[in-house]
């Protein structure tokens, strides 16, 4: 073998080798098990989403045998933290803790980059939480019936409170409207503590409350109870009717919470999580946890969850347009 044919020998072998560990690397890199999963949370702390997220996550974590970090991102009624999770890569490595007010926000602001039916992977069920209608002893009115009577006799003459518009709250009363072919006049406020506080005083004549809020009050004679928004009646308000008992059949307003991966998560990631987070949520002190925080912890698959947001995105769509709301 001469010098040329020698060192042109060497430069291949120098090249494969070279070409070898760089694949052995990449391969090295792709197979890396995740270290720590970040669950987005499109709201402040302290909200329903963000009491669900750090209730659960150090539970999953354990099952998942990876650390997940709680990461607060809110703006934009929940579609800034949303998007993080709809642009996100498909990996496992992001989960959104999100909520049926991501299916609202989403068609209440222009332009919003992602489509909550298509852009995620619906995952497992967390939790529910129930509203009730409730009115200021004040007005005299017992029953739905008397204040449909009273709002047809007087359109626009009685009025609600929310917390904001585009708030559950908002969207409950919006829908009650729409079902029952009444006028009241909205009165939004800038969060839950001013809107309370006016409905309990009497400056609010009617509105919506979560079921574990409500109660409290209904059961020291400020506020009265007219119905609550879910399919049966609640374990903490048994005497309220449902608004199906009262002949409604299409005012279903419960707040639901879920997980969901970014949309092309692999189905044995889907799988896995939703396995998990059933398991975790059947913990006693899981469920008492969300319980003393007015929610019932409950999982799905993530073919159940699907056909819930399939459901309610058309339908919260159709208030929305129908009664001409727009973000503020």
């Amino acid at each position: 073998m001469n010098s040329i044919q020698f060192v042109n020998k060497r430069l291949l072998c120098n090249l494969a080798v070279g070409l070898l560990a760089a694949l052995l690397g990449s391969l090295a890199q792709a197979q890396a098990p995740i270290q720590a999963v970040k669950m987005i949370v499109p709201f402040t702390p302290g909200t329903g989403m963000d009491t669900i997220a750090r209730a659960i996550s150090p539970k999953l974590g354990e099952r998942l045998g990876v650390a997940i970090v709680v990461q607060n991102s809110p703006g934009a009624s929940g579609n800034i933290g949303a998007d993080m999770v709809a642009k996100a890569p498909a990996d496992g490595s992001t989960i959104l803790m999100g909520a049926n007010t991501m299916l609202i926000a989403q068609q209440l602001y222009k332009n919003v980059p992602f489509n909550p039916t298509k852009d995620f992977a619906p995952v497992s069920m967390t939790a529910w939480g129930s509203l009730m209608l409730v009115t200021n002893s004040k007005t005299g009115i017992k029953a739905v019936q008397d204040l449909i009577h009273t709002a047809q006799a007087k359109p626009g003459a009685i009025n609600f409170g929310s917390p904001g518009v585009g708030t559950p709250h908002h969207m409950a009363m919006e829908l009650f409207k729409l079902e029952t072919k009444i006028d009241l006049l909205h009165v939004p406020y800038k969060g839950t503590a001013g809107y309370t506080n006016d409905l309990l005083s009497g400056e609010l004549m009617v509105g919506f409350l979560p079921v574990h809020v409500a109660q409290g009050f209904v059961a020291s004679g400020k506020l009265i109870p007219l119905a609550v928004g879910s399919p049966k009646r609640h374990p903490i308000a048994p005497t309220v009717a449902t608004f199906g008992e009262l002949g409604f059949k299409g005012i279903d307003v419960d707040l639901w919470y879920a997980l969901f991966y970014p949309a092309k998560t692999p189905k044995e990631m889907v799988d896995k999580l939703s396995k998990e987070t059933a398991f975790v949520l059947k913990l006693p002190e899981i469920r008492d946890l969300l319980s003393k925080a007015g929610l019932d912890a409950e999982s799905s698959t993530p073919e159940e969850l699907t056909q819930i947001v399939a459901k309610d995105y058309p339908r919260w769509g159709r208030v929305i347009k129908l009664r001409g709301i727009e973000a503020e």
